[in-house]
Formats: structure tokens, C-alpha cells, sequence
């Protein structure tokens, strides 16, 4: 059995620690202290209390002492692993972010890594990891962070830009979810039965939520070729690939799903396959294409999460989360989808060489991209090591949308490093779903939206500097 420490920043979180804690609880030969940092001590204690109700459950295989720190670096101090998973501000300032641009035609689907809402995130996120960058560097320089807040590559760029000699990487699902795309059109054109995700051995680079799909084998077959006979069939009234949902369900109560058109559409396109859900893909693309209005995104089979939603599902899952704090409801101790208990066994040795997505500063692996920005491309996860496999390059159409927004993120990057708005404010006026406005109303946008948020950014940033 293998003690370790994993400091949890972000340990009041509302739905990823569960997710989080009952992985660990199925992590055969693991044990140790998970340490619960957040600036909402009532929400880290309330999950202390489900990590005591977890270890009481009969599936539990491996028990934690979990323990709610309100100092960051007492939290920090001989972890093995942190884990990063913050929301940057309220849904209050997302309301802002996703909502306010809407006043200028501009509509997000999701609003947390590019487009107006990506950006005015950045600003808020950036300044709190050059501090959690700082900690980790004076309390556990040799720990194995793991960043699992959006926008991702922003937070992952804060980090190995304030601590270079950081082991940090971003975790993300989206390409587990192509994966099972691809699980779905070997059933329907093969007529097997439905594969597991584990068994599409693909190559997939890009950048976060815009990550495309190069290869992709199953049985030694080739899956990509398969793809035009199934989008064929299915492209008019699209495909879910979630268990149990159809494409129409993305009307329904969860408007988190959709029903793949956009990725089909892009596949007829260009030949490679995006690896990210449709909400995300189309934030990355002039507004024209798929995101003009709500009416466009219906005819494109998927939703504008508001965040009136997000809201409400945050208040259920509180509610939720104080039953199973009291007793009052049970936690179901099963393994998810999620594979960062299997990246953490791997670097700590204890099961063989796994390969997986993650997001890491481009060293070469992808010669097209600038050089330390972050990209997303399959690694090598090995005893105390994360390496980037080199991917097989992008088409040059493909390339050109992924490299403009890559550079996107690196220039508000450095504008918020620099905390200069000016140079934040060519970025955002830069981004493709704000191809049609005029820089008079780019200003004006960006200037509502920096007051509407000011709260959270008056201690980083010059805010009566603010002319544009």
C-alpha cells in the first residue's frame, strides 16, 4: 500500500471532488491524506464529511483521512499530487461573461475558454494560479500538479510560466467523449458490439476544447475511413454518443449534450475528426459558422447552456451534497470515466506505461505551434515522468483555425501577465466570434464586461487605467 498526500485546491468543489474521491476510494494499493483547501472552508468541511461517508461505504476499496486546511501552503506542505479545480469567481461574473455579449449579437455556448467569455475568465483565473504557482513552488516543488479548471490552457501556461521547473499538466474528458463517437460508428457500420473507448487507439493534438483527431485504429481497422458511410447515415438528425440519450434529448433538462452535427459537419470539411464536444468547438470558429443566433444552434443540434442553469443545477447539487453529508442520502461508490487516478498510479510506478490526452508546454510535439505555448497531444505517463509523443501534423486548413486561436490565449496570456488591457483588448477583439463587430463596439464590450467583473479584478489589475 502506497501513503500518499494530495492537496486539493478548489476541496469545496460541488461536483468534480465527488467524482474525485470516489475514483480514490477504488484506487486498490493507494491510501493517504487528501487535504481540502478552498476560501469556502464550509464547503471544503461539508466534503470532508462525504469523504468520511465514502469510507464507510461496503465498495470502498482504499480509505482517506481527509482533513480541511484554511492555509494554502499548511495544505501544500508534503503533497505528493495537487489537485487544481477552482471556479474563477461566481456564476454571478459567468453570468456576465456569457451573457452581456449577447447584447452585441454573440452568443456562447459554453463561454469558459475562448470567445468574450474565455477571455474576461483569463483575467479573473491567471492572477490566482501566479499564486498557486508561487505555493506549490515554496511548499512542494516536486509535487505532480494537475490542473482541471478551464480555461485550461491559460491556467496550465500560468503555472509553468511563474515556476518553470513545475510537473504540471491538464487533465480533460472532451476526447474521451470522440472516443466513444467512434465506439458508436464501428457498431453501426461494423455491426459489432459496441467497443470501449479503451479499445479506438487514436492520435489527437490542438489545444484544449479544439483538439482534433488524427488517427484512429480499432482492431486494425481504420476508423476515419469508416466515418463518411456513418455520417452519411446519421448527419440530417445527428448522433449521441452518451448511453442512453438520443440527439434530441439536447432540448431537454440537460443541456450539456448535443447531438455531434457540428463535428460531422467539420469531418465532411476537413478529414480529421475535432475531439471535442460540439458546445466547445463552435466557440473557436467565426460566429457565422455555427453559433449566429439561438436559432442557428438548435438547426446545429445542440444548446446554449445559460447560466440561469448553471445556477440552479449549483443549488441542487449543494442540496445533494448536505444529504450525503448528513447520511441522509447515500453515496454511490462506482468508478468513473475519469482517468486521473490512473495517471497519478502510473507516475508513481505502480502500473505500466499509460498513454493518454493531456495538455503540456509544446516542446516540438507539435512543430507547427509556438514553442512553450500549451498544447493538447497524447503523452506517456511513466514512473515520475509525463512525455509528449510528437503528433502527426494538422492539415493546413485545420492548423490555420487551431494556430489563431492558440496564439489568441498566449497574447492574453501575456496581457494579463502584463496587465496591460491594451494588449488583452487585441486579443479578445481578435477572437473569431467576434469577427463582426466593429473595434468601436469591441471596445464597448470589452469595457462592460471588465466593469461587470471588476470585483474580482480590482486587486490584480489598474482598473481607472482602462482606456482603450
Amino acid at each position: 500500500m502506497k501513503n500518499i498526500k494530495i492537496a486539493y485546491i478548489g476541496g469545496g468543489s460541488k461536483a468534480w471532488a465527488r467524482v474525485f474521491m470516489t475514483d480514490l476510494a477504488l484506487a486498490e494499493g493507494l491510501c493517504g491524506e487528501i487535504a481540502l483547501y478552498d476560501i469556502d472552508v464550509p464547503a471544503a468541511e461539508r466534503n470532508r464529511k462525504i469523504g468520511a461517508r465514502i469510507n464507510e461505504s461496503p465498495e470502498t476499496i482504499s480509505k482517506w483521512d481527509y482533513k480541511v486546511y484554511e492555509n494554502i501552503g499548511d495544505a501544500l506542505d508534503g503533497a505528493d499530487f495537487v489537485a487544481c479545480s477552482i471556479l474563477p469567481g461566481t456564476f454571478d461574473e459567468m453570468q456576465s461573461d456569457v451573457h452581456l455579449p449577447e447584447r452585441y449579437g454573440i452568443f456562447q455556448s459554453v463561454g469558459d475558454t475562448v470567445g468574450p467569455g474565455g477571455v474576461l475568465r483569463a483575467m479573473r483565473t491567471v492572477p490566482i494560479y501566479e499564486g498557486f504557482a508561487n505555493a506549490i513552488r515554496e511548499h512542494c516543488p516536486d509535487a505532480w500538479v494537475i490542473n482541471l479548471t478551464n480555461p485550461m490552457t491559460a491556467c496550465t501556461k500560468t503555472l509553468h510560466d511563474v515556476f518553470p521547473e513545475i510537473k504540471a499538466f491538464g487533465c480533460c474528458h472532451e476526447v474521451f467523449h470522440a472516443q466513444e463517437f467512434l465506439c458508436c460508428a464501428a457498431e453501426e457500420i461494423l455491426g459489432v458490439k459496441r467497443p470501449t473507448r479503451h479499445d479506438i487507439q487514436i492520435d489527437a493534438c490542438g489545444i484544449n476544447h479544439f483538439t482534433w483527431i488524427t488517427e484512429a485504429n480499432f482492431n486494425g481497422t481504420d476508423m476515419l475511413k469508416l466515418l463518411p458511410d456513418f455520417i452519411d447515415r446519421f448527419y440530417e438528425k445527428g448522433y449521441c454518443e452518451q448511453v442512453g440519450f438520443k440527439p434530441q434529448d439536447f432540448r431537454g433538462e440537460n443541456p450539456f449534450l448535443y447531438g455531434n452535427k457540428v463535428k460531422m459537419d467539420l469531418f465532411r470539411r476537413f478529414g480529421v475528426l475535432a475531439a471535442a464536444g460540439d458546445r466547445h468547438l463552435v466557440e473557436f470558429m467565426n460566429k457565422s459558422w455555427y453559433i449566429k443566433d439561438k436559432d442557428d444552434a438548435e438547426s446545429w443540434l445542440y444548446h446554449l447552456t445559460s447560466v440561469d442553469y448553471r445556477k440552479k443545477d449549483r443549488e441542487e447539487k449543494i442540496a445533494q451534497s448536505d444529504r450525503i453529508a448528513a447520511g441522509e442520502e447515500k453515496i454511490p461508490v462506482k468508478k468513473s470515466d475519469e482517468e486521473v487516478v490512473e495517471l497519478m498510479k502510473a507516475i508513481l510506478g505502480m502500473i505500466p506505461a499509460h498513454v493518454s490526452n493531456a495538455n503540456v508546454p509544446n516542446v516540438g510535439q507539435m512543430p507547427d505551434m509556438p514553442l512553450g505555448s500549451i498544447v493538447e497531444t497524447n503523452c506517456v505517463f511513466s514512473r515520475d515522468s509525463v512525455k509528449p509523443i510528437a503528433a502527426k501534423p494538422l492539415p493546413k486548413t485545420v492548423n490555420a483555425l487551431v494556430l489563431r486561436n492558440a496564439l489568441n490565449i498566449e497574447n492574453t496570456y501575456y496581457g494579463i501577465k502584463h496587465r496591460n488591457f491594451k494588449e488583452i483588448f487585441e486579443a479578445f477583439a481578435n477572437q473569431p466570434l467576434c469577427s463582426e463587430l466593429s473595434i468601436s463596439q469591441a471596445k464597448e464590450l470589452f469595457t462592460d464586461m471588465v466593469n461587470a467583473t471588476s470585483e474580482y479584478l480590482k486587486d490584480y489589475f489598474p482598473l481607472k487605467e482602462l482606456k482603450l
